[in-house]
């Protein structure tokens, strides 16, 4: 991974078993969408490894002590719409008292260029940590583009959680964003010719959701 100085991969033998019946051809739209579920949630305990912490004055039943608490705003999770959706679940189950912001992403036909059509994200962002969530990494173009619409609108501290990434992907984050680190449960071969990742999992979305 010395190429890619912004990319995490988590190999937790929970995590690559699920990614495994996860990317199976015949795997259920119900198997699919609990296993996206259940990644995210062990992924999202890698993920906030290096949160900052402060200490806090508590009163536990026997005396006052200080303790650590996260420091700052609330995290934030940020599904980059529509599949990104799948994996909130997880990382709510995880910590229920996260705020969730939502990006949507469509390709303009002209110019080829991702461009956000809905974004609502909470206020005071610059004192916000920010995970962006998306099941796949493969060109990178949408993945930047959200990061651009959060950095445009204030946000400091972003960081991309994926399931499998393609090196083309990473690459284009590192070009664009070398500040956000990627976090995913696998680096696949590349893309094709159709820019789908290989072997990959298929259309993440469209098994999520039952759609073709």
């Amino acid at each position: 991974m010395s190429d890619f100085p912004n990319l995490t991969v988590i190999r937790h033998p929970l995590v690559q078993h699920k990614l495994t019946v996860l990317r199976r051809v015949d795997t259920s739209k119900k198997k699919f969408k609990e296993l996206v579920d259940e990644i995210a949630m062990l992924m999202a305990y890698e993920v906030t490894s290096d949160l900052r912490l402060e200490p806090v004055e508590i009163e536990t039943p026997l005396e006052t002590t200080t303790q650590m608490m996260l420091s700052g705003k609330k995290l934030t999770v940020v599904p980059i719409l529509r599949a990104g959706l799948g994996m909130v679940d997880g990382v709510l189950r995880l910590m229920p008292s996260v705020r969730v912001g939502h990006i949507g992403l469509y390709r303009n036909h002209e110019t080829l260029e991702p461009v956000d059509y809905f974004f609502k994200i909470p206020p005071e962002p610059e004192a916000r940590d920010f995970i962006l969530l998306d099941p796949m990494l493969a060109t990178g173009g949408s993945a930047s583009a959200a990061v651009n619409s959060l950095k445009r609108n204030g946000a400091t501290r972003v960081r991309f959680m994926c399931m499998v990434a393609a090196p083309e992907g990473v690459q284009r984050m590192l070009n664009d964003h070398p500040d956000v680190q990627i976090y995913t449960a696998a680096l696949d071969r590349g893309l094709d010719e159709n820019g789908y990742i290989r072997p990959g999992l298929g259309d993440a979305g469209d098994r999520l959701f039952g759609t073709r």
